[in-house]
């Protein structure tokens, strides 16, 4: 289940919820209590399966795109 980060105007409190996608722009109650409350926008970092928990870097020789040669 998704988790979404909320900030409490009143408090200035920030905490998080987790609850299914469909209930995600659903009102949030504080953990004090309020409800004057903002979803914020979390950035989520994608990495593969390596070992190092960094994405492999990019080869110099070509690939995709604008790097293969492909546009021009």
């Amino acid at each position: 289940m998704p988790r979404y980060e909320y900030r409490c105007k009143a408090c200035g409190d920030t905490f998080e919820l987790s609850r299914p996608m469909a209930e995600s722009s659903a009102p949030a109650v504080c953990p004090e209590g309020h409800t004057d409350t903002v979803k914020l926008l979390s950035t989520v970092a994608m990495t593969g399966g390596s070992s190092s928990g960094s994405a492999p870097a990019p080869s110099a020789g070509g690939g995709g795109c604008c790097g293969g040669g492909c546009c021009g």
